[in-house]
């Protein structure tokens, strides 16, 4: 029997661990647990353990849990950490509380829109590409600087950056680069380290790291 308590308090452990052994404060890094493609009761057993702070991949797929969810459960924080199709802009302002993979101009144009519109704010990250991997979204690194400056013509102001490191490589080099990036841009926001790596991103300064399997368990796509 799955239980959501148990993988919860692991990780929680191990986080404030990370913390004290990086000399963060502790509660200084935002623990995000990743529930896209997760059977409802595993979900459901993490919001009985008390946590409120999500993340999703598909616009669709949240819509179809999380308003329910949201009327039965007090603080619920939601996050958007998966590719944002730009037709899906409206859809993710009006859901999520922070969006943590803006990654094109496209999709900022369509953000600000939706944001001046609907008069809500969700948090935004940038999407850099640490590894300049052809086949990965994200903002380049020699291009994020003016990318954050159009972003800032058209209103929108955010405060942090993610990434995703390259798969089979040591993460930490990746780490240390965005948050100096983060640092040169003045912001103070870093989205980075998932359920492998995390200890090392809290010690490169990770704001908000996302897990999801060690929480939950392996997911079934099938």
């Amino acid at each position: 029997m799955f239980s959501g308590f148990m993988g919860l308090t692991d990780i929680t452990s191990r986080l404030a661990a990370a913390e004290a052994a990086a000399g963060r404060a502790p509660g200084s890094v935002t623990l995000i647990a990743v529930s896209k493609v997760q059977p409802n009761e595993r979900v459901q057993a993490v919001l009985e353990a008390g946590h409120r702070i999500y993340g999703e991949n598909y616009v669709q797929e949240a819509q179809g849990k999380w308003p329910e969810w949201r009327d039965r459960y007090d603080g619920i924080d939601l996050h958007m950490i998966g590719p944002l199709q730009s037709n899906k802009a409206k859809q993710a302002v009006q859901l999520f509380d922070a969006i943590h993979t803006l990654d094109r101009m496209t999709l900022a144009r369509k953000l600000a829109a939706q944001i001046q519109e609907q008069g809500r704010h969700p948090q935004l990250f940038v999407q850099v590409n640490t590894g300049d991997e052809p086949q990965k979204a994200g903002i380049l690194v020699d291009e994020l600087s003016g990318f954050l400056s159009s972003c800032a013509q058209l209103d929108l102001a955010p405060t942090g950056l993610m990434c995703i490191p390259p798969e089979g490589l040591d993460p930490q080099p990746h780490f240390a680069l965005l948050r100096k990036l983060a640092a040169d841009n003045g912001l103070p926001h870093l989205s980075m380290g998932m359920s492998s790596d995390f200890e090392t991103a809290v010690a490169e300064g990770a704001t908000h790291i996302r897990v999801g399997s060690a929480i939950f368990g392996a997911r079934d796509y099938g």
